[in-house]
């Protein structure tokens, strides 16, 4: 393809984009093709020849498009939201063409510095504290755009375990890192994302669940009560994360309990909000926000709820240099002459502050501790110290030499572990297999910035980095504070229209409170009833939604999440559900009711009516099924949807029989009315 035809499909590609958000309603929303469908409609190998454009894109509407789930439909309601925009949109299309790399500022000045500036914004949109925010030059913190959240959780608890080893280590020098990350511990709530427990497998660390509350909130004392377990059992608390807006209910952690309890015991507190900070946006939502001063790090997703494309994980620290001593690297060809003048996201913190340690040998047996196993399986592991004298509670281990070397015996040749200890070996005599493991290469003798200099690089795993600023700061400026917060506070307001749709309903219940732009919701009686609806309705494919599960009940998740979803979507959603519903407690019941008694409402007479109701007005309202007269209490105002209301009462009117029927009763009570 050159240029010319780039022109010209490209145009093409931009009608096929706004053609498809425009009419995404039309479609399927869950597809219904089986594994191993697209293996049977393509060619095994990659063709030899080149193939024509047009050839190649008709296959996308014929095989792609209907193996895919179509995330941006209004009856799209499993997960979280993962939107776009059309100003998102152009950010990436921006960004993929001009293809800059900015893990350094002399690697793209601009992209690195609307990267600083848009997170500046986004994070006094949200209300962060300043110390979250990187506008002084002395300023320690500062925010970075993170793929996804869950490599934002493992870059702070790799910052946590790193800050905690070094503290532990100069606190026992004689005894080896690994031994000492062995004791290491990190907490969460039972209803944490799953990426926490993966961060912890990443990180070698062991990871303990806290039991969560009724309304599936981590409280403060529960914290504490494990934490004071594990520290009498030789552990080291050093990382929590605080879940605002869990998976399963989006529940909320009580952020200023456990924010205390991690000040009190000097554990870092990372806060994971990866759906629910979208809405702190609106200073009505930002009462789950208190407390988050105590925070280390926090971190949410701009590409779940604020229409910015995949991938965008907002990551806030609140001091950039615990990030540079887990990732400090600096070779000479990334050094540059501004080093020090602006934020490189590849590193982070004064370079020459924290020097990087000689290597030194390290046991490759199997480092044991004395284990314990109770009945149930759980790890007693015996304190490294018997007199604690820090909040750590670690001293210099007893079955340490003289020299620092572990009781475990002779090290491998080829196994190296950084470590502060004054024994280390000098790096100049390390030999990897017949390679000297620190050379004196060039980089002893050339120095191309100031070591005093603060020199901001390491914000990251990875080295490089896509322009991902560019799409969050035209969404930010086209749509500007008051357009995304109406379209947040939408979202919620479509939530509780279907909230109040399935608690009319006596045959379902929400066991857990409606939080923002989510329900749970489900049929009453056992969790097969709910497993066999939810099964039927994605087979059935009009929508889709996905399960929960927490202390043993059966939910279905049900979210707001297209920007596009209006209240006929939610009226045609839940139509949908009733439907099934109804399919599913007739075939086991016999009865569309189930095994739910349906109390029949008593009749009032229009005089007990009206003496009821006599310090109030009344209007009479005439029914034509059955015909007899409904009375209300005047003093309320009628809620509808304006939107449909010409449309409805045609459609009632014209069903209406006007032919008179003869009703003693409707005769006496409206000469009784009229009295």
């Amino acid at each position: 393809m050159d240029h010319s035809e780039f022109r010209v499909k490209a145009k093409e590609m931009v009608d096929y984009i706004a053609d498809y958000l425009e009419n995404i309603r039309e479609r399927r929303v869950y597809p219904g093709v089986q594994p191993g469908y697209l293996h049977k409609l393509l060619p095994r190998e990659a063709p030899q020849l080149p193939e024509q454009w047009d050839d190649i894109f008709r296959d996308v509407e014929t095989h792609i498009m209907p193996g895919l789930v179509h995330w941006q439909s209004p009856h799209m309601h499993a997960y979280f939201p993962a939107l776009t925009s059309y100003p998102s949109i152009m950010g990436d299309m921006l960004s993929s063409a001009l293809n800059v790399l900015c893990f350094t500022w002399a690697s793209s000045p601009a992209g690195t510095e609307l990267e600083t500036i848009a997170m500046n914004w986004l994070g006094k949109l949200l209300g962060l504290p300043e110390c979250f925010l990187n506008e002084k030059d002395d300023s320690p913190g500062g925010g970075v755009i993170q793929t996804t959240a869950s490599e934002a959780t493992l870059v702070s608890l790799l910052a946590a375990r790193t800050r905690a080893l070094m503290e532990l280590s100069k606190l026992n020098p004689d005894v080896q890192t690994a031994e000492l990350l062995g004791h290491l511990i990190c907490y969460c709530s039972d209803q944490a994302h799953s990426s926490v427990e993966k961060a912890g497998l990443i990180g070698l660390v062991r990871m303990r669940y806290i039991e969560s509350d009724a309304h599936q909130s981590m409280r403060g004392d529960k914290l504490e009560e494990a934490i004071v377990a594990d520290k009498a059992k030789g552990l080291v608390p050093f990382w929590v994360c605080a879940t605002l807006g869990t998976t399963g209910s989006v529940a909320f952690d009580n952020l200023r309990e456990v924010g205390t309890v991690c000040e009190k015991y000097g554990a870092w507190l990372h806060v994971d909000a990866a759906y629910a900070g979208s809405s702190f946006i609106c200073p009505e939502y930002r009462q789950w926000l208190d407390g988050v001063e105590l925070a280390d790090s926090f971190a949410f997703n701009p590409s779940k709820w604020l229409m910015v494309n995949f991938d965008c994980t907002a990551m806030w620290v609140k001091d950039s240099t615990a990030l540079h001593r887990t990732f400090n690297v600096n070779p000479i060809y990334l050094r540059h002459e501004n080093s020090g003048k602006a934020i490189d996201y590849m590193d982070a913190g004064e370079e020459g502050k924290f020097k990087k340690k000689p290597l030194r040998k390290i046991n490759t047996k199997a480092i044991k501790t004395h284990v314990k196993r109770d009945i149930n399986g759980a790890e007693d592991i015996a304190p490294l110290n018997k007199k604690p004298n820090h909040q750590y509670g670690l001293e210099k281990n007893a079955n340490t030499t003289s020299n620092g070397d572990s009781r475990y015996g002779d090290t491998d040749a080829n196994d190296y572990l950084n470590s502060d200890s004054d024994n280390d070996i000098d790096g100049d005599n390390l030999n990897l297999h017949g390679y000297t493991k620190i050379s004196k290469g060039c980089g002893q003798e050339i120095q191309l910035e100031d070591p005093n200099k603060k020199e901001l690089l390491h914000w990251q795993i990875p080295l490089s980095r896509r322009f991902r600023a560019l799409k969050l700061w035209f969404v930010l400026r086209n749509y500007g504070v008051v357009g995304l917060q109406k379209h947040i506070r939408e979202s919620v307001r479509l939530a509780q229209k279907f909230e109040a749709l399935v608690l009319a309903d006596q045959r379902f219940e929400i066991p857990q409170p409606r939080n923002l732009g989510m329900v749970v919701f489900r049929l009453k009686g056992d969790n097969a009833l709910t497993e066999r609806l939810l099964k039927r309705l994605n087979a059935r494919g009009y929508m889709h939604a996905v399960p929960a599960c927490f202390k043993g009940v059966y939910v279905i998740r049900f979210t707001v999440t297209s920007q596009r979803t209006t209240n006929q979507d939610i009226l045609d959603d839940w139509n949908e559900i009733k439907t099934v519903s109804k399919e599913i407690l007739m075939d086991v019941f016999g009865s569309e009711d189930g095994n739910i008694v349906v109390p029949k409402k008593p009749r009032i007479s229009l005089r007990e009516t009206r003496e009821l109701n006599a310090t109030f007005g009344t209007s009479l309202l005439l029914a034509n099924s059955p015909m007899s007269p409904k009375i209300v209490n005047g003093t309320h105002a009628a809620i509808c949807d304006y939107e449909q209301i010409l449309t409805s009462c045609a459609q009632t009117f014209a069903q209406l029989k006007m032919e008179p029927k003869d009703s003693p009763g409707v005769k006496s009570d409206l000469i009784e009315a009229s009295l």
